[in-house]
């Protein structure tokens, strides 16, 4: 009798939203998905989940990526009050500007949205020693294909950074072609930026599986060890 394969137990969900572009930068984050796999102990799914605002698909996964480049209506007040309660239930929220643009019209779009699912919170710069930049690897630098903005900002649900807004397009830097070639290029950074890109991104999942077990002390060799 064949062996039941077992589930992963991390998987990206993409939010679809209803008059919106969905992936302009497909497969970025299923490649992020592999070197999860490779460099930590997640098993991680290389599949990305679409999810529905509007619908209970929002709570099948624990991070969720917003991603795009283009103007969208605003969700409905459905879709508004389960985003609220995704976060306020231990999920995060990540944005990806694709086109770098700092309030473009995608960027007004998820702001104004954001002012919905989290009022009277506002972004704001995730701080240089935040945990985040330390949950797997330690970091300086934020990668990304455009240099767009040189730190992140964020919002948070009962003291935990919930939302993470990224202005350099995160998934242009990782995505490949069927033949396994990049398939942007980078505006600037070249490999490295690629490289720091792929630890953001391990230290974000790090971070949402785990939140801020690595500022207890009994962490510091092994993150002193691994920064060599």
């Amino acid at each position: 009798m064949a062996q039941e394969k077992e589930p992963p137990e991390f998987q990206f969900g993409f939010l679809k939203v209803p008059g919106g572009q969905n992936s302009p930068r497909d497969n970025g984050f299923s490649r992020l998905g592999w070197e999860i796999r490779k460099r930590t102990s997640i098993a991680s799914s290389l599949d990305v989940l679409p999810v529905d605002p509007n619908t209970d698909s929002i709570f099948k996964v624990p991070f969720v990526l917003w991603q795009g480049e283009e103007a969208f209506p605003p969700l409905s007040p459905v879709a508004v009050g389960q985003m609220r309660q995704f976060l306020s239930r231990g999920g995060t929220l990540l944005i990806d500007l694709s086109d770098g643009n700092l309030g473009g019209p995608f960027d007004q779009s998820v702001r104004r949205d954001l002012a919905r699912i989290l009022p009277g919170e506002n972004l704001k710069r995730v701080a240089p020693d935040h945990v985040l930049y330390k949950s797997f690897f330690l970091l300086e630098r934020h990668g990304g294909r455009i240099k767009s903005r040189a730190h992140l900002e964020g919002m948070t649900t009962d003291g935990r950074l919930s939302v993470i807004h990224y202005a350099n397009d995160m998934s242009g830097a990782m995505a490949r072609d069927e033949f396994g070639s990049w398939r942007y290029t980078m505006s600037s950074g070249g490999e490295s930026a690629r490289e720091m890109t792929y630890r953001l991104g391990i230290n974000l999942v790090m971070y949402a599986l785990c939140l801020d077990y690595k500022e207890d002390q009994v962490h510091i060799p092994f993150i002193l060890q691994r920064r060599r």
